[in-house]
């Protein structure tokens, strides 16, 4: 048996174009892993199980595409301690299926190589890649093309997934980006996010990163109001972070913030490293 943690992420900047022939659209995205983390235990079974989280779908389909891909029987049980809140934004079941996948394949006789386990993830979903990777990057093209960043770690971050908001879909999310002309523009935005990313020495320079082009939360104000440098909704949302000086800042506007929803105080990682 083999156990890894699979680490939440934040969209630092989420910077959305138009559709592209593939159906998808053109992002530019700074992607940040947060130590809000799932837990997981892969070990070879008679057949393929997952257990602890009763709505997953992706770990289970990404070990069934390794073990096409391998030309093995899927015979995993993966035991999965969920902390990360679902369907909130912060890509928890990308972040199990991506880690299954690494841990499953570590198993293996003769396991895959790095470049092939990442296109893998990719054919999963444009965040899974995210998480072989080492835990701050640049995504472009449909967001799985990605670039190492080394930005600053020494912040604290606050999640509120507010209460009482039920999650919309992300392709309804796109479909109303699309509605309201949100790719005019890009370019534009494209490069504001290059010129800031350029610009980043310390952590206080990522509040100059544009924000999240797909939706907005008025509770953003309210991060602010107590402090944070930056806030944002964290991809197609509902959660909201913001980013603060230190743990006891955050802790500080957690208190005033509670009440409206489940939140945590956590901090930037450098990711659960995979292959590369």
């Amino acid at each position: 048996m083999t156990t890894g943690k699979a680490p939440g992420k934040i969209n630092l900047a989420l910077v959305v174009g138009p559709l592209r022939d593939d159906g998808k659209h053109e992002v530019a995205t700074v992607l940040q892993a947060i130590d809000l983390v799932d837990a997981l235990a892969v070990e070879p079974a008679p057949d393929l199980q997952v257990t602890g989280f009763e709505d997953d779908t992706l770990v289970e389909r990404a070990l069934r595409a390794l073990a096409e891909v391998v030309g093995v029987d899927a015979r995993w049980h993966v035991r999965i301690v969920k902390r990360i809140p679902v369907a909130a934004g912060l890509a928890g079941g990308s972040s199990d299926a991506a880690t299954a996948l690494r841990l499953a394949n570590d198993q293996l006789a003769e396991p895959l190589p790095a470049e092939r386990l990442v296109e893998l993830a990719a054919g999963l979903g444009a965040d899974v890649p995210f998480f072989l990777a080492s835990g701050s990057e640049l995504g472009t093209g449909d967001g799985t093309q990605l670039e190492p960043l080394d930005l600053p770690l020494d912040y604290a971050v606050l999640v509120l997934l507010p209460g009482g908001v039920t999650k919309t879909s992300t392709a309804a999310v796109y479909g109303e980006f699309d509605r309201r002309g949100g790719e005019e523009g890009f370019e534009a935005r494209l490069a504001g996010l290059d010129d800031a990313l350029r610009r980043v020495r310390t952590a206080r320079d990522l509040g100059a990163l544009p924000p999240n082009d797909l939706v907005s939360s008025p509770l953003t104000a309210e991060f602010a109001r107590l402090g944070a440098f930056r806030a944002d909704v964290s991809g197609a949302g509902p959660a909201v972070y913001g980013l603060f000086d230190d743990e006891a800042a955050a802790k500080r506007a957690e208190a005033v913030l509670g009440g409206l929803g489940a939140t945590r105080v956590c901090a930037p990682c450098r990711g659960t490293v995979g292959p590369r």
